[in-house]
């Protein structure tokens, strides 16, 4: 979710930069930097903190040139200080690089360029790039970025530029990258709103595309250097919606940002070869004979899920609380106790409360944070961070996805881990879990929104709503109903649909639509019984099932249809239909879904 920033052509850089990553910073504040062409050579600057620090600098220790390229940080590989920092540079200097994404084989990488006498200065993945492509290059920069890219294995937007020549070369794959057409000048950047001061005519790049910039034209071509032609768009949004990437509410931007926001979570991760996953966690998975699990809301319901995961997968015992509740019930801890806290900002009062209390008792401590350099992640001891990047609005979207994702990956280092997971269920879940990304972006796609807000703008004057799932999805019942209450105040319920009939059913009528999850899984047949209860007291069915169901469907009022996925990761694919059924409900409805009442972000009082 890092921030990029290119420019050649007449204007201050420095300026054209800077001016650039302020419309940016939302992308990552853990630090911020510059590389300009002054004439003789690449000058960088760069900082940890904000962007204001950089700033300072530049007033400071000045920049002037007409070429250069700009980034702002959020962290996925190594701290944020000065060092880590982007942009990142060849021994020498010549080749300068920014990068947004993951290099999953960074380390490989790494230890045969180190073996070939190349120094690192950074902890960084992106580091690599610079290497690899200053050993690629002899004369031709182009064909030095191709050829360094073909080892790449991971997601990226990659800007690079070389003292030699007055151009820059980009490419992306995942991570996105929008160009922009001036008079006598190009720029890049990685989200609409850094170009909008000085061009409103851009170019979307694709998966796979590479572009070459000079001061007044530009090339498009694929990874293997075949020409390829893309459109030229006009730009009308307005400041505010710039912001926004163009979408009605940051809601649904982040709702559209979720295949990214996974590959951020998952990517570098796993690992293809052995059917692991790597961590990077210190804590011993062999010593915990107990975890608990402990969150508030959205989170809470991440940890569900992996309630689900964990003893499945890993065969460990696990009960999940409420943090609020938590240190108040005299909870029953000890050094075999893993306590693991789940908060997307870092922040949540009742969660880092609940924390101190298990630390006190002996527990060992990890965290599942969004926010680098939170108070939680400084009072636990271990840190799984989910890189869903920055998240404005106040309903969780693409956290909660990437929570749960990083609860599939823990249960799977577990089950490897605790020799309770086989080589081959874990080799198949890891495959299962690399298709999220994809999965996701399939399920926002135009004809199955389209959808959803039909059902939504159907059912949108009902007052009640009742959400059912079994299984791993019961969670996502849970998560469909508190979506559905936090933005469009409809009062809805969610219960495991196998409790219906130990009191709900009492609520059942035609007036009350039953949002039943039906998707692929070894519940299916007990979920289509659920459904056929509700039917036969009349209640409106909308069920939300696999990709080629042909029963579920059968006894639904109104069916979503999403993507057909594993069961033990179809609860991220599931969520993304309650997130849309919730906002279109609540759109239609006239409600401000980024700032609903009586809610904050985040909860800092008890």
């Amino acid at each position: 979710m890092c921030g990029i920033v290119g420019y050649i052509g007449t204007k201050n850089a420095t300026e054209v930069l800077i001016s650039g990553l302020s419309k940016l910073e939302y992308r990552g504040y853990d630090s911020s930097g510059v590389a300009v062409h002054t004439g003789s050579k690449l000058e960088v600057r760069k900082n940890a903190g904000k962007l204001s620090v950089l700033q300072t600098e530049l007033e400071q220790q000045s920049l002037s040139g007409t070429l250069g390229i700009g980034h702002t940080r959020w962290a996925t590989h190594g701290k944020p200080n000065d060092v880590n920092a982007h942009p990142h540079a060849s021994e020498d200097g010549s080749i300068v690089i920014i990068h947004n994404g993951i290099i999953e084989n960074y380390l490989p990488l790494k230890e045969a360029l180190i073996s070939r006498g190349h120094v690192f200065k950074s902890e960084t993945d992106s580091e690599v790039l610079a290497h690899l492509i200053e050993e690629k290059y002899s004369g031709n920069l182009e064909q030095a970025v191709r050829e360094a890219l073909s080892e790449v294995r991971g997601a990226y937007g990659i800007v690079v530029t070389h003292v030699n020549h007055r151009e820059i070369v980009a490419a992306r794959t995942v991570s996105p990258l929008v160009m922009g057409v001036g008079q006598n000048e190009m720029f890049l950047a990685s989200d609409v709103p850094a170009l909008l001061n000085y061009t409103r005519e851009v170019v979307f790049l694709h998966d796979g595309d590479m572009v070459v910039l000079n001061d007044s034209s530009y090339r498009i071509m694929d990874l293997q250097g075949n020409p390829v032609s893309r459109e030229v768009s006009h730009i009308e949004w307005d400041a505010e919606a710039a912001e926004k990437g163009g979408f009605d509410t940051y809601m649904l931007k982040e709702i559209y940002e979720q295949p990214q926001a996974l590959s951020n979570t998952l990517l570098g991760r796993l690992q293809d070869q052995t059917g692991e996953v790597d961590l990077e966690l210190n804590l011993d998975p062999a010593s915990f004979k107990r975890i608990s699990i402990i969150a508030c809301g959205t989170a809470f319901y991440a940890g569900l899920v992996g309630e689900y995961l964990i003893e499945q997968l890993a065969r460990v015992p696990v009960e999940i609380d409420v943090a609020s509740e938590y240190r108040y019930r005299q909870p029953l801890v000890s050094e075999n106790t893993l306590a693991i806290v789940i908060s997307q900002s870092g922040e949540t009062i009742d969660t880092l409360e609940a924390l101190r209390e298990a630390k006190k008792s002996g527990a060992k401590t990890l965290g599942i944070i969004n926010a680098k350099g939170s108070s939680m992640t400084r009072e636990v001891d271990d840190t799984l961070y989910i890189h869903a990047g920055p998240e404005i609005g106040v309903a969780s979207t693409k956290a909660y996805t990437s929570m749960v994702s990083a609860m599939l990956m823990l249960a799977l280092w577990l089950g490897r881990a605790r020799g309770t997971l086989d080589a081959s269920t874990g080799t198949e879940l890891l495959r299962s879990a690399r298709e999220l990304p994809r999965l996701v972006e399939e399920a926002l796609s135009e004809s199955r929104v389209a959808n959803i807000k039909r059902v939504a703008e159907k059912y949108k004057d009902a007052r009640d709503y009742l959400f059912l799932g079994r299984g791993v999805n019961s969670p996502t019942a849970y998560e469909g109903a508190l979506k559905l209450k936090e933005i469009s105040y409809i009062h809805a319920e969610a219960y495991a649909a196998g409790e219906m009939k130990h009191g709900p059913i009492a609520l059942i009528d035609e007036k009350l639509p039953v949002v039943v999850i039906a998707t692929d899984s070894v519940l299916l047949e007990k979920t289509i019984s659920n459904i056929q209860e509700v039917r036969a007291r009349g209640g409106k069915v909308i069920a939300v099932v696999s990709d080629g169901d042909t029963e579920a469907s059968r006894h639904a009022d109104d069916v979503i249809i999403v993507p057909k996925a594993h069961e033990m990761v179809s609860p991220v694919v599931n969520a993304v239909a309650m997130q849309l059924l919730a906002y279109f409900t609540a759109t239609a409805l006239g409600k401000d879904v980024d700032k609903p009442r009586n809610l904050a972000k985040s909860v800092t009082v008890e």
